[in-house]
């Protein structure tokens, strides 16, 4: 069956119906409702009520306080947010405090900008509200069934202390859709096909429909699956050509795509193919990362994923993750000594969500500084998500995305997956 003769998704006709639905799904529709413009404020608590999206105005003051982009720390600092943006940060009497701002004091502990997990799944309020309690107050999704990280995109937006300022992926581009084909009736025209997802007019056809729903960027794969015992990760699953496609669909969106991978030659196929990011890459080989390097191409290794394997009751996997994890961390220290660009994630899913530290942790047991492991998770992956002048640092100008922890995170960067405290965008968690 071909699906060239097929018209483009309408955009406007449907994305209020799939959003709503995923908002159904995701959990999200009572609080999108509460905040929604016109929404009555008589039953909202006057304690936390606020403009919906509006960040809160706060001050962060007494801890030392990282800035991962020039490494400078400075001790008794005083971070001013309003209106969920940092208007100044520095050294107490440097900085002027307005009157009367709530106060989040700090003393003795120290002070960075709110963590990114650059590869996670988000299918629930309940997990986006995890995820931030976590550390992670920005996000890259890594696909969800059905449009579920779209509508958390918007629970973010109107209600940002409950959710990640998230990046949103949409539906998977695989070849087999699953129940995935029951996302959206403009993937319908797939459900016939012999071979899956796998034609030119196929792919660009996923990739089109996810654009008009609103995701920012695109998911694929090049390999099968680690997670599942009965797949074979190494098992290549699109070539370069098909890559190509999904890669050329995207761009004429003005979209990126993140690809799902482990073998050499997978990888080297997606990278060449023109992919924005490598996700797991195991594998990924010298000749790969030489290439990476040389187009920008960032590297998502997700070590707490394969490292989670490795605690599998499944056999199968527990080797696997065994077998993998010491790989995956030489690959990434030779991809860091290279120059490539790391952006740390946790390929959390399933209900389970991990800490976006413990990713920055494992990071460091790959022979990262503290100071570069800290940065795959704040201005590496902002510049990866496109939120280098947002996200990712406490200066003037960015969210007022706070994480405040109890030790030296270059001593010990394991105090990053114990927050005391998350402030995002100016409102405390």
């Amino acid at each position: 069956m071909c699906v060239e003769s097929t018209p483009p998704p309408p955009g406007r006709l449907t994305r209020r119906g799939v959003l709503a639905g995923a908002a159904a799904l995701a959990g999200t529709s009572a609080v999108l409702a509460a905040n929604a413009p016109g929404a009555s404020a008589a039953s909202a608590d006057p304690a936390t009520a606020h403009r919906p999206g509006r960040g809160g105005d706060l001050v962060v003051e007494g801890g030392t306080l990282l800035d991962p982009a020039t490494g400078e720390v400075t001790e008794n600092a005083v971070v001013v947010i309003t209106g969920g943006v940092v208007r100044a940060a520095g050294r107490r009497g440097d900085v002027r405090v307005p009157a009367g701002s709530a106060v989040l004091r700090a003393h003795g502990r120290w002070v960075l900008p709110g963590l990114i997990d650059a590869h996670i799944h988000l299918n629930t309020a309940a997990e986006a509200r995890d995820a931030v309690r976590k550390g992670a107050t920005s996000a890259r999704s890594g696909s969800t069934n059905f449009y579920q990280d779209i509508a958390v995109r918007e629970l973010a937006r109107q209600a940002p202390e409950q959710a990640p300022r998230l990046r949103a992926a949409g539906v998977f581009v695989t070849p087999d859709l699953g129940d995935t084909i029951l996302a959206d009736p403009d993937l319908a025209p797939l459900a016939r096909l012999r071979d899956g997802v796998r034609s030119p007019e196929a792919l660009r056809r996923v990739v089109e429909v996810n654009l008009a729903r609103g995701a920012d960027t695109v998911k694929t794969r090049v390999n099968e699956r680690a997670g599942l015992p009965e797949q074979d990760p190494l098992a290549q699953v699109y070539d370069h050509e098909q890559l190509s496609a999904i890669v050329a669909a995207a761009r004429r969106g003005g979209k990126g795509v993140l690809c799902h991978s482990y073998s050499e030659k997978g990888c080297h196929d997606a990278v060449t193919a023109g992919i924005r990011s490598l996700e797991h890459g195991a594998f990924v080989g010298e000749r790969t990362l030489h290439e990476m390097r040389r187009r920008g191409t960032y590297f998502t290794p997700t070590l707490t994923a394969i490292a989670g394997l490795a605690e599998s009751a499944d056999p199968v996997l527990a080797e696997r993750g065994r077998v993998y994890l010491p790989v995956l961390k030489r690959a990434v220290l030779a991809a860091h000594e290279l120059g490539v660009p790391l952006a740390a994630g946790t390929d959390s899913s399933g209900g389970t969500v991990d800490p976006i530290g413990r990713e920055v942790e494992l990071m460091r047991s790959a022979g990262l500084s503290a100071l570069d492991a800290i940065r795959t998770a704040t201005t590496g992956a902002a510049k990866l998500l496109g939120l280098g002048s947002t996200a990712g640092r406490l200066a003037r100008g960015f969210a007022g995305d706070v994480l405040v922890v109890d030790g030296d995170p270059l001593a010990d960067v394991t105090v990053l997956g114990r927050p005391v405290h998350v402030v995002r965008s100016g409102l405390p968690v």
